[in-house]
Order: C-alpha cells, then sequence, then structure tokens
C-alpha cells in the first residue's frame, strides 16, 4: 500500500531522513512507532558502513592493523505487537541478525528509556497518530543525551500553487479506494487522509516543538510539502 500510495517515493523519503540523521560509529538510536523496521534497517545499514569506514588504525611493531570501532545499536519502539513480530520477521528474511535490533513494545507517551540514554530518535509517520504529542515530544527530548538529535518525517501541508488542488483529489477520491481494493480496508485509508488534513502545517509544528524545549529546529520540504522532515537537539 505504502508503495501503490507513493508510487514508491516513501522509500526516497525514508532514505533523506537517514541521509540527514548521519549516523555515526557507537551511536545508540531510537526509532518510534517503527515496528515493521522500515526505517531502523536503514539506519542500522548507515550505521554500520559509517563504523567500517572509521576503523583506526592501531600503531604497534609490524603490519598496522585495524582496531574494530566501537558497534552502536537501533531501538525499535511501537505500541503494536503485531507490527514488532512483523519487523522481526522482515528482519530474519533479510538476514539482518537479531543482535543488532532491539525491539520494545512501548508507547511513543511513556518510554521505558532511562534519561538521557539515546544519541538519536526518529519517528517517521508515526507522530500524526498519537493521542498526545506534547507528551511523546517531552518523552522524547528526555531519553536523548544532551546534543542528541530529534527527526520526524511526516505528510505535511503543500506549499506548491496549483498542486493542492490535485493532491486533495488524489487523497480524497484516489486513497480510500486504493485501500479498499488492495487491503479491503477504506475505512482505514480515508482516516489516514483525514489525518493528514488536521495535522499541523510546518511552522505549527516546528513551533510545537520548539515549546518542548528542543533547539535548532528546521524542517525540509519534499515534494513541494507533500511530506517534511523536522528536526531539532536537545540542549541540555
Amino acid at each position: 500500500m505504502n508503495d501503490l500510495m507513493s508510487a514508491g517515493m516513501h522509500r526516497v523519503w525514508k532514505d533523506r531522513l537517514v541521509e540527514k540523521l548521519r549516523p555515526f560509529p557507537g551511536m545508540r538510536h531510537l526509532d518510534v512507532a517503527g515496528g515493521t523496521g522500515d526505517v531502523a534497517f536503514r539506519v542500522l545499514r548507515a550505521l554500520r558502513e559509517a563504523e567500517a569506514a572509521a576503523r583506526p588504525q592501531v600503531p604497534g611493531p609490524g603490519p598496522s592493523r585495524s582496531a574494530p570501532p566501537q558497534k552502536g545499536t537501533v531501538v525499535i519502539a511501537d505500541i503494536n505487537p503485531a507490527m514488532l513480530l512483523e519487523g522481526r520477521k522482515r528482519a530474519a528474511g533479510e538476514g539482518i541478525d537479531s543482535y543488532d535490533l532491539e525491539w520494545v513494545e512501548a508507547s511513543a507517551e511513556t518510554l521505558p528509556f532511562p534519561d538521557d540514554s539515546m544519541d538519536s530518535y526518529t519517528i517517521s509517520f508515526g507522530i500524526r497518530n498519537v493521542t498526545d504529542r506534547d507528551a511523546a515530544l517531552r518523552e522524547a527530548k528526555r531519553v536523548l543525551r544532551p546534543g542528541g538529535r530529534f527527526l520526524c518525517l511526516e505528510f505535511s501541508k503543500v506549499v506548491v500553487p496549483g498542486l493542492q488542488q490535485l493532491y486533495d483529489l488524489y487523497s480524497f477520491a484516489v486513497i480510500p479506494q486504493i485501500g479498499r481494493l488492495v487491503a479491503n480496508d477504506g475505512a482505514s485509508y480515508q482516516y489516514l487522509v483525514e489525518s493528514i488534513r488536521m495535522f499541523p502545517d510546518q511552522e505549527s509544528w516546528a513551533r510545537q516543538l520548539e515549546a518542548a524545549g528542543l533547539v535548532g529546529v528546521e524542517y525540509e520540504n519534499l515534494m513541494g510539502g507533500v511530506v517534511a522532515i523536522h528536526s531539532g537537539f536537545k540542549l541540555h
């Protein structure tokens, strides 16, 4: 359904999210509402690539040798156990070592992690469905270490003149029909469209991040604002 609805563009958006994240060796990353692993697997691959590229040379007699870099971890939190189960199946199918990922059943509003325990936090197409977004943002800030980064990929408001009308037509007339025909669930995709319209615009969401105590808040529009990536940092 994601591929059909976005013509495969959701893959590009998620790649861009990880590109902005810039995983670094030894990083402990939290992906919230990411039960199927779609973003977490991308982060893990980028993390391992960064660690491989950062292998230092150990001085000593004889030929120099590389010391293994500290291995980072990716934690996946999702309130839905069925989504986590699907993610585990996908990880096994893709040959991803279970030791590289941690799977935690948890709500974004009450995360079971210590204060200052994560270097970074992502949530992709999930914050829109959180009942208390302010609580989720407080939790995100709490678990981030000082200097840690928050990134959110979410549907947003179209900013290109003339595109809004086409987007509305596609959203309300086409997406629910695709859901009905492909997933036998038109109602859920009708909700999807309506929830997108109810989500704050780019500037409003940025102000909400700032109100939660994040600093350096900025956003990047993708596809003319169909989706946006918001980011911010925990200062202390």
